[in-house]
């Protein structure tokens, strides 16, 4: 799953990397080491210009809200438990089959975080020890999560309220890879960049060719390290949480990249 990640990039280094015809994001942009759901994110969509709809789609940056929300929903608040959607059943679900095959999107993102249980150390309930770590490209480059994002209207508010209308995106997630699955059985799909323009046209909305773009990807593009447990407190939000944590501070800790127990 991903329940925490981080995006720090400026809106002007996302404008070209993703090749971004506008920028909504109205200097609202700010580095956020540790996005949580419900959380507002830089987000990429393509969507034909408002009033135009035979147009051709424009791609653009926005800050959409973390958690999707269907546009049937009664009540916003059902965002917060739909962050994730699985890639082997999104076109399956209600809630996700309509934003997959028209609304799709790039979740620009530095990594994420997950939570490794111990299979050795307790913590003072008794519980497994529960040890953070982020994971990252292992080039250095800029990840694209694939997600789908959705409308939903508060119909308590005149159409003149920018606040009738909120825009929600989740994350696809798909099987956790070799050594990654020491840490949670599934983690983000990131979508490789030659897939890129197919996953963001809405005019693709053939079932299977949205699914093939869903197809699995080689292993070994990635590398994680622990970090802080204060990671764990959405309070905490500096640069800090990235810091690796040392290897003499980690109690009963599986090496994802050899199996190897730390610290008992």
């Amino acid at each position: 799953m991903c329940g925490r990640y981080a995006a720090t990039a400026n809106p002007d280094d996302l404008v070209e990397e993703f090749e971004v015809d506008a920028d909504q994001t109205r200097g609202e942009l700010a580095p956020r080491y540790n996005l949580a759901p419900t959380d507002p994110a830089p987000v990429v969509v393509q969507r034909p210009p408002r009033g135009e709809p035979d147009a051709p789609p424009e791609r653009t940056l926005r800050l959409l809200t973390w958690g999707l929300v269907p546009s049937w929903a009664k009540d916003p608040s059902v965002g917060s438990r739909m962050i994730n959607a699985r890639s082997d059943t999104l076109l399956d679900k209600p809630a996700y089959r309509r934003a997959a095959l028209s609304r799709r999107c790039l979740v620009p993102a530095d990594g994420w975080y997950e939570w490794q249980k111990s299979p050795t150390a307790k913590d003072a309930k008794g519980k497994p020890l529960r040890q953070p770590f982020f994971t990252r490209a292992a080039d250095g480059g800029r990840l694209a999560f694939a997600g789908v994002f959705e409308f939903w209207r508060d119909d308590a508010r005149p159409d003149d309220d920018p606040l009738a209308w909120l825009t929600t995106y989740a994350i696809i997630t798909t099987e956790a890879e070799p050594g990654l699955d020491l840490l949670h059985d599934r983690m983000p799909f990131v979508l490789p960049r030659d897939r890129w323009d197919l996953w963001l046209d809405p005019r693709v909305t053939d079932p299977e060719q949205v699914r093939a773009l869903l197809d699995p990807v080689p292993p070994g593009r990635f590398e994680c390290y622990p970090v802080s447990r204060r990671v764990g407190d959405v309070r905490n939000t500096g640069p800090e949480l990235l810091d690796p944590v040392p290897r003499d501070q980690l109690q009963g800790v599986l090496d994802p990249a050899t199996g190897e127990l730390i610290g008992g």
